[in-house]
């Protein structure tokens, strides 16, 4: 799976364990959808760097190669 389609997997589970949370009607189950949310979103967030940093390398590798 590209990083780029599993930080938008994250962000899709973020958005529904955000979702459960509003939904939920006790209080220690709001607070595990709402921890689950926030390991989630620094999942996508991780994966959005990971792709970041990959382009990155890509581009300066590809930069090296031309010289």
């Amino acid at each position: 799976m590209s990083m780029m389609l599993r930080a938008q997997f994250c962000r899709e589970q973020a958005d529904q364990a955000q979702a459960d949370a509003e939904a939920a009607s006790l209080d220690n189950v709001r607070q595990q959808c709402l921890r689950s949310m926030q390991v989630w979103q620094r999942l996508a967030d991780q994966a959005e760097r990971v792709h970041a940093e990959r382009l990155v390398r890509e581009e300066a590798t590809r930069c090296s190669k031309a010289d």
